[in-house]
């Protein structure tokens, strides 16, 4: 009896482990979804945190000088610029930002700089004439840690630039004005990429729409070559006076960009470029910030 007993308790305790086990999903299964879905958020993060959203301060070019250009880039909360040469420096400095600052300029633009916690990231756009001209621009740039610098240069010039970038660790980033600026279309930028590892693109993604492009497919073309971009919105494509628009409010749909360049893996920085409502610009540019923020925390 007692055997019997034992045997029949044998069974009960076989048949309810079964039965829990029948009642689990495959243990592996939610495991391998979780694992995805970790490692697709991972590398997001590992890609956008090499981001920099910052601002081109020819969006406040006509609000005054270069030390109220970053008084109002600090009142919007933004930490990176792109500067542009030939704005007049403000306060009681005679020159303006560019290759002639004097060297007590430079110090005080610096001293500035730090007081607000802001980085010159790049700066541009530039054409300069002759490669002596491109070494005081590179001399700047390595003076300031920037990391490229913006320009439109000459087709006889790829070769020497090519060649001073790579000495100063600088990049230099070809921008694509509407026609017919000679860099409008992708083609033309990726031509001067050939052969040159330290020329690449910086990404006007407004005026690729206003040249009635596709941004993605721009974008697409340029993999690999992209170091910086120029964030604006129009208020409708293939028109190259289109009016300025706050960024996400025009006709560029700005997801399938981020995501674009999430895949390439750029790295590199957001410069807003705001070139309307210029005497109240800075809500402009706070919004595009939390637009952007908005976007980047979907991707």
């Amino acid at each position: 009896m007692k055997k019997l007993t034992y045997f029949l308790l044998l069974c009960l305790s076989a048949t309810v482990g079964l039965t829990g086990c029948g009642n689990q999903p495959p243990a592996d299964a939610p495991k391998a979804d979780s694992a995805a879905t970790n490692s697709d958020s991972a590398a997001a993060a590992s890609v956008t945190k090499d981001w920099k959203i910052g601002v081109q301060l020819w969006t406040f070019h006509t609000a005054g000088p270069f030390v109220k250009s970053i008084e109002k880039t600090d009142s919007a909360g933004v930490k990176f610029v792109e500067a542009f040469p030939g704005q007049p420096l403000g306060g009681d400095m005679k020159d303006s930002f560019g290759i002639r600052m004097s060297a007590d300029s430079k110090a005080r633009i610096k001293q500035l700089l730090q007081s607000k916690g802001i980085q010159i990231v790049a700066m541009g756009v530039i054409v300069p004439r002759t490669l002596a001209e491109w070494k005081s621009y590179f001399e700047l740039a390595k003076e300031f840690g920037l990391s490229y610098i913006t320009a439109e240069p000459l087709k006889d010039q790829w070769d020497g630039i090519d060649s001073l970038a790579g000495v100063y660790g600088i990049k230099v980033a070809i921008h694509d004005h509407p026609r017919p600026n000679p860099y409008w279309h992708p083609d033309s930028v990726l031509a001067a990429t050939k052969g040159h590892p330290n020329i690449g693109s910086c990404a006007d993604i407004g005026h690729w729409a206003r040249n009635g492009l596709d941004p993605v497919e721009c974008l697409q073309k340029l993999q690999g070559h992209i170091f910086g971009v120029h964030l604006k919105d129009i208020d409708s494509a293939g028109n190259t006076k289109a009016k300025d628009m706050v960024v996400g409010t025009g006709v560029i749909k700005y997801t399938p960009v981020f995501q674009e360049l999430k895949r390439q893996g750029f790295k590199g920085m957001f410069s807003i470029e705001r070139e309307d409502n210029w005497y109240n610009n800075v809500p402009d540019v706070i919004a595009t910030v939390k637009f952007y923020n908005d976007q980047v925390s979907k991707l």
